[in-house]
């Protein structure tokens, strides 16, 4: 049992990679900082939303001494539209601040420093991690969240321990990209309210009881 298992999620990450051989963070971005900044506005927006924000964003505040000094009306206008905005407003600049005072400015490349952070969690860490600097990490998301979950990948609705879970099951080189697999496979085909189950590629190796005729 345990090998069968082994081999479905092997080919499960099979399909995938060949449905998906090129992926990337889809949040616009030119180095680590805007990613982070980028990855805090995503929470419960689009990334579309937030690639149309951002360039405006950037293209006033660059780095995080002007995101600390920015008067916190002024930031909150600008991220209005991404929603949350005084909640992200506020975490982010205090991000900014504490980069500053703890890290020289400069954006930190492991979990333990990111998640120090004002308003980094797990997922914005790991985000900022994989896209930005190339380390192993696993981005749990709503996507990752729902399709784990459907294709019995984990039982548990906790991000954190949906993330052990899969780093335990997935081969390490493949954790970024798994990641964006799964949320490309989730915009596209294993949507959380009509999940195309009939056009599925991965319908034969799925065990949601979420299956549509």
């Amino acid at each position: 049992m345990a090998r069968q298992n082994k081999n479905r999620i092997m080919e499960i990450r099979n399909r995938l990679k060949a449905k998906y051989p090129h992926v990337k963070t889809q949040l616009n971005h030119k180095n680590g900082f805007q990613l982070l900044v980028a990855t805090i506005l995503s929470a419960q927006c689009t990334d579309r939303q937030v690639n149309s924000v951002t360039p405006i964003l950037f293209s006033k505040l660059a780095t995080p001494e002007d995101f600390a000094a920015v008067p916190i009306e002024r930031l909150e206008a600008m991220v209005r539209s991404t929603g949350f905005y005084k909640n992200k407003a506020r975490h982010i600049q205090n991000c900014a601040r504490s980069l500053i005072e703890n890290f020289n400015g400069r954006v930190p490349d492991n979990i333990e420093d990111l998640t120090r952070l004002p308003g980094v969690g797990r997922k914005t860490a790991n985000v900022v991690l994989g896209s930005a600097f190339g380390v192993p990490a696993m981005v749990v998301d709503t996507h990752v969240t729902r399709i784990s979950k459907r294709l019995g990948l984990t039982k548990h609705k906790d991000a954190t321990k949906i993330e052990f879970d899969l780093v335990k099951i997935i081969p390490k080189e493949d954790w970024n990209d798994f990641s964006l697999w799964l949320i490309y496979f989730g915009r596209a085909v294993c949507k959380a309210r009509k999940p195309d189950c009939p056009n599925c590629f991965l319908e034969d190796l799925c065990k949601s009881g979420d299956k549509r005729e």
